[in-house]
């Protein structure tokens, strides 16, 4: 009786479009997260492409207490971040920029769901899958590198992590961080299946430059899917130095 009923349940909330699981690593994305950020120590995570802050906030909904700091470029994406942290002492925002491989200024390409906002072109593989994620504007920002905008947070933090979350330009990201990488303990990164941005690398060229780095490919996460038919388009990779 009791098996029927939870059934019951489960079949009424997958017709409302709701699945629910466990909050353990075997059936809960962020579980397993909070697992692997407990079972190497992370103190400190920098939140790459934070957007209006989601990343963030998942965290502390999951258990993380430590030390959080978030980047983002769009203007507007930024003042929300802010707002968003203002309650939060251990959750610091740096100032409006964009992250890559020199100093300077980019161009933004901003798109109606802000959070598929790109410093490249996107292609149809994506528009199409998400025709809400479309381009409608643009806007300049400050562009820094990891080594000279997020190692100066590294003092006093013996496990750091980097979430990075930059639409395709996750390559460039890497490059602005060789002298902050070797100090890094883990990293979760997109990887794309096939292109959805303009001169993007895709998922073996990044999980082979992260494991020449010393990373071990630790879990994947499917984040975006084709609707119409099912296709994996993007991954979320975990790895970790071991």
């Amino acid at each position: 009786m009791l098996n029927s009923a939870k059934q019951g349940i489960k079949q009424a909330l997958n017709a409302l479009g709701i699945e629910a699981h466990r909050f353990q690593p075997e059936t809960s994305p962020l579980a397993r997260l909070m697992a692997a950020l407990r079972a190497f120590d992370i103190d400190l995570v920098i939140d790459i492409g934070a957007n209006d802050g989601q990343f963030a906030k998942e965290l502390r909904a999951g258990g993380y207490l430590g030390r959080v700091v978030s980047f983002e470029p769009l203007t507007t994406a930024h003042r929300r971040l802010l707002q968003a942290s203002k309650n939060d002492s251990a959750w610091q925002v740096h100032s409006r920029c964009a992250l890559g491989d020199h100093l300077g200024e980019i161009e933004l390409n901003i798109s109606g769901n802000s959070v598929s906002s790109s410093i490249l072109p996107m292609l149809t593989a994506h528009s199409n899958a998400a025709p809400a994620s479309t381009y409608l504007g643009s806007e300049t920002a400050p562009l820094t590198t990891v080594d000279h905008a997020v190692l100066p947070y590294f003092e006093g933090a013996k496990a750091p992590f980097l979430k990075i979350d930059t639409q395709g330009y996750e390559w460039y990201v890497l490059d602005g961080a060789l002298a902050t990488l070797p100090k890094v303990r883990g990293i979760q990164m997109e990887l794309s299946l096939v292109p959805l941005y303009e001169g993007q690398r895709l998922w073996r060229e990044c999980i082979e430059r992260l494991e020449t780095e010393g990373f071990v490919l630790w879990a994947l996460q499917p984040v975006f899917i084709d609707p119409a038919n099912g296709r994996t388009l993007q991954w979320d990779g975990l790895f970790f130095r071991p």
